[in-house]
């Protein structure tokens, strides 16, 4: 454990050092390391984002990669994860890393399926991969474990749609196509060995999770949840850190802060959240609905969101729904923290401005600060109601005059 970062940690999130450093040792807190810096992630600490970028068969063009990644630093996000499984992915993760400070997240089988297929795909491929990438600045690693049983599990489930996770189908499908149980598990002393080494935080990924509303928690997920906890268990005893990848994907309203508690009364681990997606409707607003879903869940305990654009489900995103998807998932933990810790000053400073009708200092507390401040008056008067302003009417008419008894 780094000192000096954990130090830092405790100022940027006005807790205690103490409290972060038994978090660490505790393992309900997991610090993603990137150079001096690091991001800490889990209990009692502000909830976290992650952006996902990266190129894929259909449409890879690197310096749009690049562009997004400054775009999710220059926007608030807390870490990257590189998806990229098509170009050169090593120099696209470079190239990254090049730009940004940010601690990134690769799946190492992305890049082992896009260089070989699942065809021609190996055990030895697979964890000497993995191993290539332990010798870049790399500060997490996700790793979809789930066992021969939860994959038959899955398989005589009455889902509508299977796997929807790409790096779980990725392994399952090896899986199934080779007969064998999950290379991950059959090798797991030997990459937390490595991932040790590096420092480097192990995130165990959410095979299982639900591909619509009306696929609701079944035997495969429950499966996978003990698996992945056992899991962690082992990693935290040999000094890995480690993030739980859980109830994500699709699920309706009313059951995703029963899922997140679910997850937070079996472990401490701290709880990594795709989405969720509380409808299927919103295609390509999935942005909104994400992001709807996400506050419930970082108001029910999760401690990290990943965040989804209005392009999931069509395409990947641009760089300009890049930072609307990240901006909108800002918004969605500003709320969940607010239901988890109490109401910040950064909205009492905007309503104490509000009331004084001080729109430049307005947007200096905005979460975007720049977007805030575009359009907005330079003087005491706004288009939105013009001469009938609420505040105005209120501080002419009400507060300069005493009220007398009868007069109301």
């Amino acid at each position: 454990m780094n000192n000096l970062i954990v130090r830092k940690i405790s100022d940027l999130e006005n807790r205690p050092y103490k409290f972060v450093q038994k978090g660490v040792e505790k393992g309900s807190i997991a610090i993603m390391y990137r150079g001096d810096n690091g991001i800490a992630i889990g209990r009692g600490l502000k909830t976290k984002i992650n952006v996902n970028l990266g190129t894929s068969s259909g449409h890879c063009i690197q310096e749009e990669e690049i562009q997004k990644a400054k775009i999710a630093e220059c926007y608030g996000a807390d870490t990257i994860t590189d998806l990229s499984t098509a170009g050169d992915i090593p120099e696209i993760r470079r190239s990254i890393l090049g730009v940004t400070t940010l601690p990134m997240t690769t799946v190492p089988l992305y890049q082992a399926v896009a260089e070989n297929t699942l065809d021609h795909l190996t055990d030895d491929i697979i964890i000497e991969n993995l191993k290539e990438q332990v010798k870049e600045d790399i500060s997490s690693m996700v790793l979809h474990c789930p066992s021969f049983e939860t994959i038959k599990a899955m398989k005589h489930s009455s889902r509508i749609l299977g796997v929807v996770s790409k790096g779980g189908a990725m392994i399952t499908s090896f899986m199934l196509k080779n007969n064998q149980e999950n290379p991950y598990i059959t090798h797991f002393d030997e990459i937390l060995t490595l991932l040790k080494s590096k420092n480097i935080v192990l995130s165990l990924g959410n095979t299982m999770r639900s591909g619509c509303i009306h696929d609701s928690r079944d035997t495969a997920q429950i499966l996978e949840i003990e698996e992945n906890i056992r899991l962690a268990q082992r990693a935290h005893k040999k000094g890995v850190q480690v993030i739980i990848e859980g109830a994500g994907g699709h699920i309706r309203a009313d059951k995703i802060a029963e899922s997140v508690r679910y997850y937070k009364e079996k472990t401490d681990f701290p709880l990594f959240v795709a989405g969720p997606l509380p409808a299927d409707v919103g295609m390509g607003y999935d942005h909104i609905t994400g992001a709807i879903g996400a506050t419930f869940a970082a108001g029910a305990g999760a401690d990290y969101l990943c965040y989804i654009t209005r392009a999931e489900h069509k395409s990947l995103p641009t760089p300009d729904e890049v930072k609307e998807g990240l901006m909108a998932f800002r918004i969605a933990a500003h709320i969940g923290d607010s239901m988890k810790y109490g109401v910040s000053d950064q909205d009492k400073h905007i309503a104490e401005n509000r009331a004084r009708m001080n729109f430049q200092e307005q947007a200096i507390y905005a979460l975007d600060p720049e977007e805030a401040g575009r359009g907005t008056p330079t003087d005491t008067n706004c288009t939105m109601c013009g001469s009938f302003c609420a505040i105005k009417m209120i501080q002419t008419y009400f507060l300069k005059n005493e009220l007398k008894n009868g007069d109301m």
